[in-house]
């Protein structure tokens, strides 16, 4: 497998599949979030992605597909939060949801033009565990075209109020610390400034 760095924001295979949950900050205590729901949530969720990766639509429709389906099964305003950082706690009201929105779409942009690897690959959804501070873990199976199978695991929680998805960990590689890595990089190149990262982003 290729490696990945700061500099090089190309995906290897294995890391398409975090584009099926996108990333977030590890919860606080969930409140009562059962493996059932959970499983059911990420269950869904590879049945939509699937079927949108091989609907034979445009790169343009596929893109706003992966925006909605990020927007309805992952905690997108705690995953940007978490990618921007410290920025996050200084940012203003204004400025911090620029960036989520901005972010959103990056992700959606991001993932959905390297799955066209992932056409024909499966994600088959195994069993849900129960974790720490009220988090459920759901282990999957991923098969990709010229790939062995390899396990991914999608971080469940209720804390936003209903169950999303928050992390992804593929072979023990923690996607949350990678997203905030990348978007750590583009925010010092642009000066630090949230904004003018919030515009880059939306530049692509």
């Amino acid at each position: 497998m290729r490696s990945f760095t700061v500099n090089d924001l190309t995906l290897t295979r294995r890391h398409l599949i975090a584009g099926l949950a996108v990333l977030a900050l590890a919860p606080a205590p969930a409140l009562a979030l059962s493996t059932a729901t959970a499983q059911s949530l990420v269950t869904s969720l590879v049945a939509e992605i699937q079927t949108t990766v091989n609907s034979g639509k445009s790169n343009a429709a596929v893109y706003r597909a992966f925006e909605s389906i990020f927007e309805r099964y992952a905690d997108v305003p705690t995953i940007a939060r978490f990618a921007l950082g410290p920025a996050a706690r200084t940012a203003s009201p204004a400025e911090l949801s620029a960036f989520t929105n901005a972010f959103s779409t990056y992700i959606s942009r991001k993932y959905g033009q390297r799955f066209q690897e992932f056409i024909g690959g499966t994600v088959t959804v195994k069993n849900a565990r129960p974790d720490k501070n009220g988090i459920v873990v759901v282990q999957s199976v991923a098969n990709l075209k010229n790939e062995s199978p390899f396990a991914v695991d999608f971080h469940v929680s209720d804390r936003s109020g209903s169950a999303k998805v928050f992390n992804v960990i593929i072979e023990g590689v923690n996607m949350l610390t990678t997203e905030r890595t990348e978007i750590g990089a583009l925010l010092d190149q642009s000066g630090g400034s949230v904004p003018k990262l919030t515009q880059r982003l939306k530049q692509g």
